[in-house]
């Protein structure tokens, strides 16, 4: 796949990291640094063969400060061959911080706190959990680096690889498909499942492809 074509359409490929350890335990995660499980690995080589079936050449490489997006976003570029991209590391990108919950298993917590409570720090947009982040705080850091680090190189044509984690990349998906806050939480990312966005010039998505591994 071309990098820069005629339109002057830039690329934005984003890939939530493979099953992560505590994905496995049933654990919140949120800035904890667990690694991927087998499993984990295997969904980033799926990745990485799906992305190399389209041809994809990538210009810039972006990723979270945490090592299970760090180590897929390794193993993909490794299915490539372009493991000599330089790969920019921000904790921008992070995973929301689930503060409280963190390393709690989900069940258990449901029992501390009841099903209803956990949902709404779950799932609902601007009620974080005791010391952590809503989804609306993750979007507050995850939108101003997209806007100064990552768009303007989609927007010159380049094509971007983003590996990082599912709430940092919904909070970027509602805002390029221009999601309400009700929209997004539906959106669900899958392990290792990357979203290819089509984006114009003047920073308009104008086409998205989701390749199921």
């Amino acid at each position: 796949m071309s990098t820069k074509n005629a339109e002057n359409s830039g690329c934005l490929v984003l890939v939530r990291h493979g099953q992560s350890e505590w994905n496995e335990q049933n654990l919140f995660t949120g800035w904890c640094d667990p690694d991927l499980t087998a499993l984990g690995k295997e969904e980033a080589r799926q990745a990485g063969y799906a992305l190399k079936e389209l041809g994809f050449v990538f210009d810039w490489v972006f990723t979270s400060a945490l090592r299970r997006a760090q180590h897929t976003n390794r193993i993909i570029l490794e299915v490539l061959g372009q493991t000599d991209k330089s790969v920019v590391v921000d904790a921008s990108l992070n995973e929301r911080d689930y503060g409280e919950l963190s390393g709690l298993n989900k069940d258990a917590a449901r029992k501390r706190w009841g099903k209803e409570q956990i949902h709404i720090w779950r799932r609902s947009y601007d009620i974080p959990p005791p010391g952590g982040e809503s989804l609306k705080d993750t979007a507050a850091r995850v939108l101003p680096y997209y806007k100064e680090a990552i768009a303007p190189r989609i927007e010159a044509g380049e094509t971007v690889l983003v590996t990082a984690h599912g709430n940092s990349l919904r909070a970027l998906s509602m805002s390029l498909e221009g999601m309400t806050s009700d929209q997004v939480l539906s959106l669900n990312i899958g392990t290792g499942e990357p979203y290819i966005y089509r984006v114009g010039a003047t920073g308009v998505v104008t086409s998205k492809e989701v390749l199921k591994i």
